[in-house]
């Protein structure tokens, strides 16, 4: 089975599902990424409490690329 890496730029959104019962989703603008190939980790600015992160994403998150 062949590993599916997330790529993304900056100016896409990463949504993050929630997992568990109490979980809300979560939206975030990636504002930079680490590695020129778009893989993670990325620097994320949150919608919901405006505090930026870096983030390795999980098998919870996509990517929505920007237009």
């Amino acid at each position: 089975m062949e590993a599916i890496v997330m790529r993304a730029a900056a100016g896409d959104k990463l949504i993050v599902e929630g997992t568990y019962g109490g979980d809300n989703r979560r939206e975030g603008l990636i504002v930079s990424v680490e590695h020129a190939d778009g893989s993670p980790p990325y620097t994320v600015h949150w919608l919901d409490n405006e505090h930026e992160t870096l983030v390795f994403p999980g098998p919870d998150a996509r990517v929505v690329h920007s237009v």
